[in-house]
């Protein structure tokens, strides 16, 4: 009952399912770059916080191998969660604030950098919209940290941001890195959401600037490079990804066959990988054998069970 009544409330759910993407977020990614053209050219890609997979997914299949320079597409996805495999795409469990993860991340490039990075990481929301947007702005720094680390001159970002009352700070730590940044929402986020994306495009850094895994950012100590000046500070332009004429994510859409009134909901792409249930869903087994010289517990109260 549940999965039908979360299919049918969300068409972009039901439509990851059908096309084969591990979650919803994929259309994220496609739309942003709709709108952006952040694929075009791109040879190396870094899938920051990348589990369970679906940007990756989306890596893979818009990007294709060329003969003709005899270069191959490099992807490389980072988690500390475990994710499923995915053809063409080199998977690093690791930790985003760490040097080494840097540096093996530049490893698999045979000492080149990345043409992109992408970060649809995002904490574990609370409903304390204060606290959810620090959480995502400390993610969003460590992101860019490392990206500093493996990102190529010229090269673009892409990263979740929640939208709040100090992301002025964030646009301006991104600007001193990145000719061009943009804040951009697309039509597959639900317009309830704060979440949005920013496109930082011509990575630029200021002059001298070494990367360092132990200074953090949002410092402001670049000498004199700081946009924090005069009465309207920065404007980040905002933009809507995606075509009008699509989905709506915050509508509510029937299913093909409800006329019918035979709705068979599809499973997950991707089962989850060592979901925490799975050790309790064997301790429950294992009550229910009967070990030589004890009584069988079968079908007993659940509270019995804990004891």
């Amino acid at each position: 009952m549940g999965r039908t009544s979360k299919d049918k409330r969300d068409i972009y759910y039901r439509l990851a399912k059908e096309e084969g993407w591990r979650a919803r977020s994929a259309y994220k990614l496609l739309q942003i770059n709709e709108e952006h053209d952040i694929l075009s050219g791109v040879r190396r890609v870094v899938d920051l916080c990348a589990a369970p997979g679906s940007w990756s997914q989306v890596l893979s299949r818009q990007l294709k191998p060329t003969e003709d320079e005899g270069k191959d597409v490099k992807i490389v996805a980072v988690d500390l969660q475990l994710m499923a495999p995915i053809p063409g795409v080199v998977q690093i469990h690791g930790d985003i604030t760490k040097e080494a993860t840097a540096l093996e991340i530049v490893g698999h490039f045979e000492g080149g950098k990345a043409d992109l990075v992408v970060c649809d990481g995002a904490p574990d929301v609370t409903g304390l919209h204060d606290m959810d947007e620090y959480v995502q702005a400390q993610l969003l720094l460590a992101a860019l940290n490392i990206t500093t680390h493996v990102l190529k001159d010229g090269g673009n970002f892409v990263a979740k941001i929640f939208r709040g009352k100090d992301v002025q700070l964030l646009y301006s730590q991104l600007q001193l890195f990145f000719e061009t940044v943009t804040c951009c929402k697309p039509r597959s986020s639900r317009n309830s959401s704060i979440e949005a994306f920013v496109v930082c495009q011509n990575y630029r850094p200021p002059p001298g600037y070494v990367p360092n895994m132990a200074n953090p950012l949002l410092d402001h100590s670049y000498g004199d490079l700081t946009p924090l000046v005069g009465v309207n500070k920065v404007i980040v332009p905002f933009l809507a990804c995606g075509d009008l004429s699509g989905f709506d994510s915050d509508k509510s859409y029937p299913t093909q066959s409800a006329e019918d009134g035979c709705y068979e909901p599809l499973a997950p792409n991707q089962s989850p990988i060592n979901p925490p249930y799975k050790t309790a869903c064997e301790l429950k087994k294992g009550s229910h054998v009967s070990q030589p010289g004890t009584t069988a517990i079968m079908n007993s109260d659940p509270k019995l069970l804990e004891l």
